[in-house]
């Protein structure tokens, strides 16, 4: 059946595999914010958090629907002329897109601890809560991530709408590659929710996106010396399920695998992971002095009013001989 709907043209590996990694790209970035949303304390009135989860969706939605309209605005003016963007340009496109995301990706990592209370900062609202996360913040940063992740599958898939038979190809290609990429966010999201301990799930959330990271910075990088020159590949496994380009190894990509390695790709793997762990070592290191200055500002301001609870006390004594 598989080989039937291959040679009918209606289905093309590379265009489910664009969709499928995209998606659960996507899909993991929602996850995390409905599942922090959750649980951060700045959500604990539950018409705060509903409006929070709304405005995720409506973020995602209306980022996908700017993104879909500038793709169409410049796919159709390519089909009528006849004009391809060259290889390279699409290539240092998707570099530059998945390095910028594995910025923005490292700060959802270290987010995360804090918005569930682990790590903190010296702003701290009038009710002693740490304040990291807001529903306008929610909205720029989810509509910032969905766009691009959107914007990304169309600029992979100009080449295939001067291609044949794309009207059939692209939309039975994508339904596939959606399904893919879509079970597995909702197994991570899921998988989050799951977990009760707060250490656990904090630990998880960090993880999972903190490993996407290096994954697009690695994968960026790797673009980039794909257009100027790979450096020496250092090893290689062989056969068409290691493949990172195909199904299924082609979904763990976002989060580093390959299916072969050169210098640049392990040298940016240690680096971004290094960078990583560093900038989580300085938030933890940063929160525990911020954690204890503020256990002793409590303990000095508890002593000062027992202090004058006592003074007060024996003024009424005094009065009252």
């Amino acid at each position: 059946v598989i080989k039937d709907v291959l040679n009918m043209g209606v289905f093309d590996i590379a265009v489910t595999t664009i969709f499928a990694r995209e998606v659960l790209e996507g899909t993991i970035i929602i996850g995390q914010y409905r599942t922090v949303i959750n649980k951060s304390p700045d959500f604990e009135d539950e018409d705060k958090r509903k409006e929070a989860l709304r405005a995720v969706y409506q973020a995602a939605l209306y980022a996908s629907l700017v993104a879909i309209v500038i793709i169409i605005a410049v796919a159709v003016p390519l089909g009528i002329t006849a004009k391809q963007l060259d290889d390279n340009v699409v290539t240092i496109i998707e570099g530059v897109s998945k390095v910028v995301a594995a910025i923005a990706i490292l700060q959802l990592s270290t987010k995360c601890p804090k918005w569930l209370g682990y790590y903190t900062s010296k702003k701290v609202a009038d009710d002693g809560l740490v304040r990291g996360l807001t529903t306008k913040s929610i909205k720029f940063n989810v509509a910032w991530n969905i766009w691009r992740e959107v914007a990304e599958i169309g600029v992979f898939l100009i080449p295939f709408f001067l291609g044949d038979n794309a009207l059939v190809k692209i939309p039975v290609s994508a339904i596939i590659g959606i399904a893919v990429g879509g079970a597995g966010g909702i197994g991570v999201y899921y998988a989050s929710l799951n977990m009760k301990d707060k250490f656990w799930l904090t630990f998880f959330l960090s993880f999972v996106t903190g490993l996407l990271s290096v994954g697009l910075f690695v994968g960026g990088c790797h673009e980039f010396e794909e257009v100027w020159g790979e450096t020496k590949k250092v090893w290689t496994i062989k056969g068409d399920f290691w493949n990172h380009k195909k199904l299924p190894m082609a979904i763990f990509k976002p989060f580093g695998y390959s299916s072969s390695r050169t210098v640049l790709q392990i040298c940016c793997f240690w680096c971004w992971t290094a960078l990583l762990l560093g900038v989580h070592y300085y938030k933890y290191q940063s929160s525990q002095k911020i954690f204890a200055q503020r256990e002793a500002a409590k303990a000095e301001a508890a002593l000062s009013t027992n202090d004058e609870e006592a003074l007060s006390t024996k003024e009424e004594e005094a009065t009252a001989v």
